[in-house]
């Protein structure tokens, strides 16, 4: 995506902000609001879904892994078609196609179709976060990028609180269904908004498309998703079909790096690694990915099947990530421009906090627990996303910038797909091993079965008290995986802390 236009306006209070520049900004807010909308409202209705379509803990995940995935595999190509089309055709097909396929997505009738429309959804929703990003960035002078970022990034946060609670309500009120129609009014009128704001923006430039590193790496991260999200069920190595994914991964990576490293004109340019701060960004922005969404696909399921929660209550305790979201707003443009580093490494050690906090819930867990670890959560993830937006891109030259935008997006939404499915494997292995263990000390022998608090609830001499024991054996063992689950999100959060201070100081003007 070319910078199309110079930063405008060498002022940088509130007051240096033209109609123009508000209108972009209020744009690039709607799309990017209408962005996030979806994906969490989808997460909310995913226990709904699972009963209707009769699917599986790991399969229903596919609703969200391949969506992600789909975004990912797209991203790299959001540059060269943004110059081929210009940034209003560009933005105003991504909007259309997005709008088409959550339609779709309400009208679908089985598992199979609501994926592929997920895939569609993904493809054509690619470019929305790098372009609305890219834009703000090469659109406002650089000493307002810290400030522009926390004002897009309040539009990002509606998104996160109003799909879990909206999409919560209309479920209820119909069914799972809404969660995706009621996207396609605020769609539409994101169309004729972008149309308006992007005005002046349609020079084309026909630029060259590295095919080859293109299919190469969407080989690679196609493969790499399909083992992970289908490993569990095929039992991994022992099948051929893993074996054959795994072929294609590592050939599509090896062709991916060779061609980058020699090619003249390759997708991924590896000059840009020689940006200290962009490199590590990487990295980082991985793992960002990596704790954005998984919460919230894990507590529906949780919530729902082991608490019995209905979906209005989920997406309002879910919409605390948000909350946490908007709050960090309050600090982060102090901190970003006075200690980014210092702002990066709380952020994450505050996510590292919350899912310590996550994973000492037990089935006796409070709604405001929940509540409360989500808003840390989301306050952590805030507070680290900006100081991490602004230091990645502060080292590389304006002209690189849009350049380098669908990369950092593509690492954050393969790693968000990554995790959540590594996420769910964990779950599904823990809640298995787990049951196995505890229904070995199920006999007529033990001697806890015929406590008075206990015999008239379960019983091993009877079908009916078998059945009631190998149900709370089951609820306890999905916990102990949820918990697992909560626990791999701290590690990572953790781990992740001492790049912050691989980053340089930001430059300044």
């Amino acid at each position: 995506m070319s910078a199309q236009s110079p930063p405008i306006g060498p002022t940088t209070g509130l007051s240096s902000i033209t109609a123009r520049q508000w209108l972009i900004l209020g744009m690039v807010q709607l799309t990017t609001l209408i962005f996030g909308m979806t994906i969490t409202s989808a997460n909310v209705v995913l226990p709904q879904i699972k009963g209707a379509m009769s699917a599986t803990q790991d399969q229903i995940a596919w609703v969200v892994t391949f969506n992600l995935v789909a975004t990912a595999i797209a991203t790299p190509m959001v540059g060269w078609l943004s110059n081929r089309l210009g940034w209003r055709q560009m933005l105003v097909t991504s909007m259309c196609g997005f709008t088409l396929f959550s339609l779709l997505c309400g009208l679908a009738h089985n598992l199979e179709s609501l994926v592929l429309y997920r895939v569609g959804q993904g493809l054509f929703g690619a470019p929305i976060m790098p372009m609305g990003q890219g834009i703000l960035l090469a659109t406002f002078p650089k000493a307002m990028h810290p400030l522009v970022m926390m004002m897009w990034g309040v539009g990002a946060v509606f998104g996160p609180i109003s799909g879990p609670v909206l999409g919560a309500v209309i479920s209820e009120a119909f069914n799972w269904r809404g969660a995706f129609l009621m996207v396609v009014p605020p769609g539409i009128l994101a169309i004729g908004l972008v149309w308006f704001a992007l005005a002046p923006f349609t020079e084309k430039r026909i630029t060259k498309f590295d095919w080859t590193g293109f299919l190469a790496l969407a080989i690679a991260i196609g493969a790499a998703q399909l083992i992970m999200d289908r490993g569990q069920r095929l039992d991994w190595f022992e099948s051929t079909e893993i074996i054959l994914e795994a072929i294609a991964c590592a050939i599509g990576f090896w062709i991916f790096i060779a061609h980058c490293l020699t090619a003249r004109e390759p997708i991924v340019d590896p000059r840009l690694l020689q940006d200290r701060n962009f490199a590590v960004g990487l990295f980082l922005v991985f793992v960002m990915g990596m704790l954005s969404y998984t919460p919230i696909v894990l507590f529906p399921g949780l919530l729902n099947d082991l608490k019995g929660y209905p979906e209005g209550l989920i997406g309002m305790l879910l919409a605390g990530r948000g909350i946490g979201n908007l709050l960090s707003f309050m600090i982060v443009v102090q901190v970003t421009n006075r200690c980014p580093r210092l702002g990066l490494a709380a952020g994450m050690l505050i996510q590292a906090a919350s899912g310590w906090w996550m994973a000492q819930l037990d089935l006796n867990m409070s709604s405001g627990d929940v509540f409360w670890s989500n808003v840390m959560q989301g306050f952590g993830f805030g507070l680290a996303f900006t100081p991490m937006s602004v230091l990645a891109f502060a080292t590389l030259p304006t002209h690189r910038m849009t350049e380098a935008m669908p990369l950092f997006h593509l690492m954050r939404n393969f790693g968000s797909s990554l995790f959540i499915s590594a996420s769910i494997v964990l779950l599904i292995r823990s809640t298995a091993e787990n049951y196995a263990n505890m229904t070995e000390l199920i006999s007529p022998f033990n001697k806890t079965l015929d406590l008075p608090g206990v015999a008239g609830r379960w019983s091993a001499q009877s079908t009916d008290g078998l059945v009631a024991i190998s149900g709370e054996i089951q609820r306890q063992a999905a916990m102990i995986g949820y918990i697992n689950a909560f626990y791999l999100f701290t590690i990572a959060s953790v781990l992740a802390v001492p790049l912050a201070c691989l980053m340089v100081k930001v430059p300044k003007e």
